[in-house]
């Protein structure tokens, strides 16, 4: 992974400041915090369920994009343990949805230390242009990780971007969730959750399924929604 990744809105001409405070904001900040993030996640004990129908997936070469709640974000990397590549044998894996915001910079930055592929947008400002760069990223071998309600809210209501990518390009969807045995809530508009050191984790994955009928978007949004609560109910309930 390339050491000095590209700020991409520095390259649309948003003022960003000096080029230290550029260094501290999108190189040293992230670099930090992935420091940080790795620790905390070498500590936690990490169980799967239903993992094997992704990892069949994989197995079997398809896309799929894991679809999951903001405030589960922290520790979604461990629901994506694979390493993959494209027919040409080059590198892919999980690429996310990212704002195109100074915040939205320090966040791609930060994942890109994982090799999370961020695509610059968001669902509701031009939520076109970000469904058709979603689009584009799974035809060329990534698979995606899609916040559904995010990176804004409202809390836990789906926006119906990712049934469009399943139906226009075959990627399988895969409800995920990611449960704490403890956790700090953050005061934030998802109550983002953020695992003690030495939790148990539980990633649960739901069956993939794909989309195809264009005359079921909003019905298909509503039960993934619902799939998507029924799991925070578990998480919340069973905490792993």
């Amino acid at each position: 992974m390339a050491l000095k990744p590209n700020i991409q809105i520095a390259q649309r001409g948003r003022p960003l400041g000096s080029s230290f405070s550029q260094w501290v904001n999108f190189r040293l900040v992230p670099f930090a915090a992935f420091l940080l993030h790795r620790v905390l996640m070498a500590t936690l004990r990490v169980e799967r369920q239903g993992f094997e129908a992704v990892d069949q997936l994989v197995k079997q070469d398809e896309r799929f994009v894991l679809c999951f709640w903001h405030r589960r974000l922290v520790m979604m990397p461990l629901a994506y343990p694979f390493r993959r590549r494209d027919a040409n044998r080059e590198t892919r894996g999980v690429a996310i949805l990212s704002s195109d915001s100074k915040d939205g910079e320090r966040s791609a930055a930060t994942w890109r230390w994982y090799g999370i592929h961020a695509v610059r947008g968001t669902t509701g400002h031009s939520g076109a242009q970000a469904l058709v760069k979603m689009i584009q990223i799974v035809k060329q071998g990534w698979d995606l990780g899609i916040t559904l309600d995010g990176p804004r809210g409202p809390r836990q209501e789906a926006k119906p971007g990712v049934i469009a990518v399943s139906r226009k390009t075959g990627a399988w969807l895969v409800p995920v969730c990611v449960a704490y045995e403890r956790a700090w809530q953050l005061n934030t508009w998802d109550a983002m959750l953020v695992p003690h050191p030495f939790s148990k984790v539980t990633v649960r994955y739901e069956t993939p399924f794909q989309h195809e009928d264009p005359a079921r978007d909003d019905l298909a949004t509503k039960a993934l929604e619902g799939q998507l609560n029924a799991m925070e109910t578990w998480a919340e309930v069973g905490r792993g």
